[in-house]
């Protein structure tokens, strides 16, 4: 899955540093295409058939607090161009940080090289879907606040509130971090495009821990927050983003401080919860737990590279095989669970116009009325599963990486008649409302599995009768999804996602959200984690 955030503090920053007080800025496209076609031609000069130049200025701010003392604070910067090429049927790749002419035009020449050595072991050449060139295009994510024009000690600031909301409301330690990503990329290729984006992420997060001074033991609440491809504004809340319940939940926008002051008498609270006991019980999920068991379940065995066993010595491969798409009936879940690929959704962490690729970005069905229809593909895979063209979900985290399929947004629709989340308590009998995503276990096929949460709810005879704890619920996907029997309407959608999912050999991270409403899920397998089995 990628980094948790107890682990960021000791994450690996990629790139050089800068100053804190470094001015934002973006360099010219017209720069950039002069760049490009330096690599373009030297690339066909060699014998190249095929050509596409990706220069990216990636940059990103970290700034992690404890209680009331700011830990660290960084800036960094990676800047060059990676150059990817077809020679004598093959892929062919190398990446240069010096953009001068003559640097360029020598790492053209030896992605070609490269290529044409790789072209030895091949058993067929590569087969790319067509796509027409753009000519000169631009896409920026559509923020209100740039997150890196905010001065720091504003944002320091919050951060250092927000501690102060959780140790006022009882808490014994917390852990704020605010993560910011600018990717400024520029993609030209041999079709005819030159297209310049302007990415912005952000992530506010944290974790509170209460101890229990007379037994040594502890829990933890992290942030309901989702990471999202959104400006500063997602960290300024206003009044119609927050949904109403058990706990409050934020839709488009989310008050970090709110968040804290509520999650430390919840932390509490899960200090004093019964242990569950193991059972069948119907399932409540909300959307920032639900998010992580779409993300595990079925984003990652309908990408085609796992299902064609690409990913087998590193991600495992998938259940999903190509016979159960080509049956045409193959029942994922049930008539309720329909779930689309989508690259053009806005906040969405994998919201861009276009794909590393150069290829627009679009949304698709994976599964309809609980039948499996498609999987994620990219240009080279396109006519393994018959399509005309690539879907534009190829990803590479920086210029130095061969980019290659990666995860779209992947969502559970939303329900299409009238249906709250407080309507689907209304009929549960016995059942656990979960809220907030926690540690999980699956399969290398993504079948098998076992997810827990933030925070757990256990509902009688249609009504909230008390937190519980110690609760995680085991099942596997096709059984899981087929027991989903009611999915909230759409004024309940909401994102979640990751900021940092791990693929690839060598590996590469992406971002990538999943959005759902509220469902329910009936006759599930829970288990007490607290519990030794035999």
């Amino acid at each position: 899955m990628g980094l948790g955030a107890t682990m960021l503090s000791g994450m690996p920053l990629v790139g050089k540093a800068l100053p804190l007080d470094a001015p934002w800025y973006t360099v010219d496209a017209a720069i950039k295409k002069q760049l490009a076609d330096v690599a373009l031609n030297a690339a066909r000069s060699k014998g190249a058939t095929y050509t596409d130049v990706r220069i990216g200025r990636y940059l990103n701010q970290f700034i992690i607090t404890r209680e009331d003392k700011v830990e660290n604070v960084v800036n960094t910067e990676s800047y060059g161009m990676g150059i990817r090429v077809i020679a004598n049927g093959s892929w062919g790749f190398a990446a240069t940080d010096k953009l001068d002419n003559d640097s360029i035009a020598h790492t053209a020449a030896l992605a070609v090289a490269i290529a044409k050595e790789n072209s030895r072991l091949l058993s067929e050449p590569v087969q790319l879907a067509p796509q027409k060139g753009y000519g000169e295009v631009s896409w920026k994510t559509p923020i209100e606040k740039n997150a890196f024009e905010v001065p720091i000690k504003e944002k320091v600031d919050l951060l250092l509130n927000v501690n102060a909301a959780a140790m006022k409301g009882g808490a014994d330690y917390m852990n704020s971090y605010l993560f910011l990503v600018n990717e400024q990329k520029y993609f030209a290729s041999s079709d005819g495009s030159y297209i310049d984006q302007d990415i912005h992420r952000i992530w506010p997060t944290f974790t509170i821990t209460k101890i229990d001074k007379a037994t040594g033991k502890f829990e933890t609440r992290n942030a309901l927050s989702a990471p999202v491809g959104m400006g500063y504004e997602y960290l300024l809340p206003r009044p119609e983003d927050k949904i109403h319940g058990i706990s409050t939940l934020y839709k488009k926008r989310y008050d970090m401080v709110e968040d804290a002051a509520q999650g430390a008498k919840q932390v509490a609270e899960k200090m004093a919860a019964k242990s569950v006991e193991p059972g069948k019980y119907d399932l409540i999920l909300d959307p920032s737990h639900l998010w992580l068991t779409i993300h595990e379940s079925v984003g990652h065995p309908t990408e085609l590279d796992r299902v064609l066993g690409y990913e087998a010595n590193f991600a495992g491969t998938s259940f999903l095989t190509l016979d159960k798409w080509e049956s045409r009936n193959f029942q994922f879940g049930s008539k309720h669970v329909n779930i689309k690929a989508d690259k053009t959704q806005p906040g969405s962490l994998g919201a861009v116009g276009y794909d590393d690729e150069g290829v627009g970005t679009q949304e698709w069905d994976l599964i309809k009325d609980g039948v499996l229809v498609n999987y994620q593909a990219i240009r080279d895979q396109a006519h393994i599963i018959n399509l005309p063209a690539s879907q534009g979900c190829c990803y590479a985290q920086s210029w130095s990486d061969v980019q290659f399929q990666r995860m779209a947004n992947v969502s559970l629709q939303p329900g299409k008649q009238t249906l709250s989340p407080q309507d689907m308590i209304k009929n549960v009998e016995k059942g656990i409302y979960i809220i907030g995503d926690g540690s999980f276990s699956i399969d290398q096929q993504r079948y098998n599995f076992q997810f827990a949460g933030q925070l757990f709810y256990e509902i009688k005879q249609g009504k909230i009768v008390g937190a519980l704890k110690d609760v995680a619920y085991q099942a596997n996907t096709r059984e899981f999804w087929n027991s989903c029997s009611a999915v909230a309407d759409k004024n309940d959608y909401r994102l979640g996602g990751s900021f940092f999912d791990g693929k690839g050999q060598p590996m590469q991270a992406s971002a990538v959200s999943h959005g759902s409403s509220t469902a329910r899920f009936d006759k599930v397998n829970v288990i007490n984690t607290a519990r030794k089995i035999g």
